[in-house]
């Protein structure tokens, strides 16, 4: 075998050759009278959403956005997310994601790299005070704020302006600010703009700089539709008009945008939202609303299994399946939640740059650590790292490198094709292996790997070892300098409630998992770990207080 996984055939799968927000105004026409969004107990229409957002893109062609112009979003999850997403892109503009919880610094860096002239935000102080702050600079020509307190039933709307009249910005009434309820004031259709699915840019989709400055990957209309395609052509017993899919994971991160927000509208689903991680809000709305579809990241479903066990209630067998992506999930994660659940948990694998799928596992035929098979129309190869131009056989660790329709043509303003792309496929800096059935195991990633004596070490085997500890809860292993080795493993890790465990402990538990070489150094226990804005574990802050160590 040449280390290639053969996609498997889906009856009347075809990429779709549409714009992006083509998903919604399908779904308008319909599933227009059905419920499309649930925000905090207030509820929307897809009529409505579709009304809203034609006004919105209206509005948005009066500002003079068109094909070129660049739209910041920065935004939580809420009803405004979803509307202007999609009324950007109605307009001919391109959608560029970003964090609320970013910096001020961060949020100009990536601003200023991504030519953003009209950004959207809302009346929060926790993000208008830095959007603010950079438009009385003069970075934005434009900024449209859009107001909490529509968002809220009447009596949230009341109970909000009493006691959390602190958590809102007061914002200007002249420019360069502008009101949704301007913006949205005017015609109710947009004037049409003619869009090349496969050469026009939806999204500018910031990586996540977790090994690195974080880079625009440019996602075309095709790159995000096809993708939506893929993942919905392998799901099972999707019946459309009647999901519900809970939405925590943040739209500003890729695997929300396209496998929870544009997923849901492709199949008229009911996108339950939630602005941010309350566990007590999360376990409340999941037992009132009942999801039918869970997308979420390892630390979420760690959280729910912490919750469902503390308050008895732990059936959660009315979802038809969680889906888990952004980071690797362990077997011991996912054996605890599906033995307190009743509910599986189906991983996948994907990046930024290519929208993000590019492989899954499916019900009934997953396979154990592995992060299933290449989605239809996606090719993955196992390459030489050392010389990309070597496809290995099947088996071997390499490089994975991916081509398909979702993979994104380049990076916004720069010129890296001959790093990232080898031979037309993208280079993903994982490590991993196809097995004899074209299942993709995932080893680790190539900048994480630990030199030890010319041997190398893979941190995943280190943590994955450390996770059968039953105090365990979150584990990183990083390099640390060794005089004798070059480098050697360290161990991060925090305890679960009511667990304890010493370093030494620990390490007893690991001779037995461990070879030599992979055996840490030491064990550090700490009452938390540093983690991504969407909940990853991040090595990157640990990595550099151990260089500044003496």
């Amino acid at each position: 075998m040449d280390g290639l996984s053969t996609p498997r055939p889906v009856p009347g799968f075809e990429p779709p050759h549409e714009p992006a927000f083509a998903m919604l105004d399908d779904a308008v026409r319909r599933f227009g009278p059905r419920p499309a969004l649930d925000f905090l107990g207030r509820r929307w229409s897809y009529e409505q959403l579709g009304q809203l957002t034609n006004r919105a893109a209206a509005g948005l062609q009066k500002l003079g956005v068109r094909p070129g112009v660049n739209v910041g979003l920065c935004l939580p999850n809420c009803p405004y997310s979803v509307i202007m997403y999609h009324a950007i892109l109605k307009a001919g503009g391109t959608v560029v994601n970003f964090n609320p919880l970013y910096t001020l610094p961060e949020i100009e860096a990536q601003a200023r790299e991504t030519d953003v002239s009209i950004m959207v935000s809302m009346d929060l102080a926790l993000i208008q005070d830095k959007i603010g702050k950079l438009a009385a600079s003069g970075l934005f020509k434009r900024v449209i704020i859009c107001p909490m307190g529509p968002l809220l039933t009447p009596l949230k709307a009341i109970a909000f302006r009493l006691f959390k009249r602190k958590e809102l910005a007061r914002v200007p009434d002249h420019a360069p600010y502008v009101t949704f309820e301007r913006l949205t004031s005017g015609p109710a259709q947009p004037a049409p703009v003619a869009i090349d699915p496969t050469r026009h840019i939806a999204v500018l989709q910031f990586t996540g700089g977790t090994t690195g400055k974080p880079k625009a990957a440019q996602l075309t209309h095709t790159n995000i539709s096809v993708n939506v395609r893929q993942v919905l052509a392998v799901l099972p017993g999707i019946i459309p008009g009647e999901e519900r899919m809970l939405a925590i994971l943040p739209f500003f991160h890729v695997f929300a945008m396209t496998a929870v927000m544009n997923l849901s509208l492709s199949i008229g689903a009911e996108i339950i939202l939630l602005p941010r991680l309350d566990l007590k809000l999360l376990m409340r709305t999941i037992y009132h609303r009942r999801p039918t579809i869970l997308p979420g990241v390892p630390t979420l479903f760690t959280a729910i299994s912490n919750a469902a066990e503390a308050s008895g209630k732990a059936d959660l067998s009315f979802i038809k399946f969680c889906v888990s992506g952004g980071a690797p999930l362990s077997a011991e994660v996912q054996d605890r939640f599906e033995r307190i659940s009743h509910c599986h948990i189906l991983e996948g694998y994907g990046l930024s740059e290519t929208s993000p799928v590019l492989a899954l596992n499916l019900p009934g035929a997953s396979k154990r650590g592995s992060v299933g098979r290449a989605l239809q129309g996606t090719t993955i190869e196992i390459r030489d790292p050392e010389n990309p131009d070597v496809i290995l056989p099947q088996g071997a660790r390499g490089e994975i490198c991916a081509r398909g329709p979702q993979v994104m043509p380049g990076y916004y303003h720069q010129r890296e094709e001959a790093q990232v792309f080898t031979g037309g496929a993208f280079r993903t800096g994982d490590i991993g292996y196809l097995d004899e059935e074209g299942y993709l195991f995932i080893v680790d990633r190539i900048k994480d790997i630990i030199i030890c004596g010319g041997y190398n070490v893979y941190p995943r085997t280190i943590e994955e070892a450390a996770y059968q500890h039953p105090a365990v809860q979150d584990a990183i292993a990083i390099g640390v300098p060794d005089q004798y080795r070059g480098q050697a493993p360290k161990l991060f890790v925090t305890l679960r409630p009511g667990k304890q465990a010493t370093g030494a402990q620990i390490l007893e538990f690991l001779q037995e998992r461990l070879n030599k070489i992979e055996m840490p150094r030491s064990v550090e226990i700490r009452e938390t770990l540093p983690r991504t804005m969407v909940g990853k574990l991040s090595k990157k802050e640990l990595v550099a207080e151990e260089a500044e160590q003496p």
